[in-house]
C-alpha cells in the first residue's frame, strides 16, 4: 500500500515528515514524500494576519487531503487551527518534544535589547518580562531567522526549541525559557499527523496517548477563548496543570490562570479580556 505523505517544504517540514515517516513504515508500506507549499510559505514579508488570517502555513495541505492528493499531512501542531476542519481529523500526534521557547543570539533577557520574532504571542510576554525591549517583525525559516538576525544586528530572535532541536541546531540556544516566563503556544512541540475522517487506521500506531491528551486540552482552551495563532494567547499542559494565557500585544497586561476544564477555562480567559479592552 502506497501512503502519499503531505508536508511544506522547508528543511525542517522535510526533517518532520520524515520522522513522521519513518513511524508509518511497515512491511506492505510503501511512502512518498509530497512536498507542498502554503500561502505562509510563498509569502515571507507580510504579517501573518495580511496573508488570510489563521492557519496559513496548513490550508493548502488541507485541500490536498480533502482533494485526496495525499493521504496524510504532517504539521507542526502549533500551526493549526484551534478545531478540526470539516472531514478531517488528527489521527495521530507524534510524542511531544521540548514545548518551550527559545532566545537565539544571548543567553539572558536585557533591558534595551532589539528582539526579532514575529508572533504576537512571543512579543506580548516578552514585552511583559522586559518594557524596555524593541520587539522587530522577523519572518522566515529556521534558516532565515538566524542569519536575519547577524543581518540586521538583532540581539537576539526568539524560536520555538523543538524546530532548533530537530535540525541539529540546539547549539544557536543561549536559553530555554520557562513556561512560567514565556507560555508556549497550543501545541508547540508536538507533530500533528491529519486524516481524512475514517482515515485514522493508517496514522494509529504513531498516536502518543500523553501527548494527545496535553495538545487536545491546549487546543480546546483556544478555540473557547476565540483566539488563534494571530492573538496573544496560549496554552499549556505540563502533565500536570493545564495554564492559559490572554494578554495585550504591548505587555501592558497578561492574565495567566490555570484549571482543569479546558473550556471553563477558556471562557474564564476571554472574560479576562474583556475587563481590559
Amino acid at each position: 500500500m502506497l501512503i502519499r505523505v503531505g508536508s511544506r517544504g522547508s528543511r525542517l517540514a522535510l526533517t518532520q515528515a520524515e520522522r513522521a515517516s519513518s513511524r508509518l513504515r511497515a512491511p506492505g508500506i510503501e511512502i512518498a514524500l509530497v512536498p507542498i507549499t502554503t500561502a505562509g510559505d510563498r509569502d515571507r514579508s507580510r504579517p501573518f494576519g495580511e496573508i488570510g488570517s489563521r492557519g496559513v502555513f496548513v490550508k493548502e495541505l488541507e485541500e490536498a487531503l480533502l482533494d485526496h492528493r495525499i493521504d496524510v499531512a504532517v504539521h507542526s501542531a502549533k500551526d493549526m487551527t484551534s478545531s478540526d476542519a470539516d472531514g478531517l481529523r488528527v489521527g495521530a500526534y507524534l510524542v511531544r518534544e521540548d514545548a518551550r521557547d527559545a532566545l537565539c543570539g544571548a543567553d539572558a533577557v536585557r533591558p534595551g535589547m532589539r528582539i526579532g520574532t514575529a508572533s504576537a504571542r512571543r512579543k506580548a510576554q516578552l514585552l511583559a518580562l522586559e518594557p524596555t525591549l524593541s520587539i522587530e517583525p522577523l519572518r522566515g525559516n529556521i534558516d532565515t531567522r538566524l542569519r536575519k538576525r547577524v543581518e540586521r544586528g538583532l540581539d537576539a530572535v526568539v524560536l520555538a526549541a523543538c524546530g532548533l532541536d530537530r535540525l541539529g541546531l540546539a547549539h544557536e540556544i543561549g536559553r530555554r525559557f520557562n513556561p512560567g516566563e514565556l507560555l508556549p503556544e497550543a501545541g508547540q512541540g508536538a507533530l500533528a499527523l491529519q486524516v481524512r475522517a475514517g482515515d485514522e487506521h493508517l496514522v494509529a500506531a504513531a498516536d502518543d496517548e500523553e501527548t494527545r491528551m496535553r495538545v487536545e486540552a491546549e487546543r480546546a482552551v483556544v478555540a473557547a477563548v476565540g483566539g488563534g495563532c494571530l492573538a496573544p494567547v496560549a496554552a499549556h499542559h505540563d502533565g500536570t496543570t493545564l495554564v492559559g494565557l490572554v494578554a495585550a500585544e504591548d505587555g501592558s497586561w497578561v492574565e495567566r490562570i490555570a484549571g482543569d476544564d479546558p473550556e471553563a477555562l477558556g471562557r474564564e480567559l476571554a472574560r479576562a479580556s474583556d475587563r481590559y479592552s
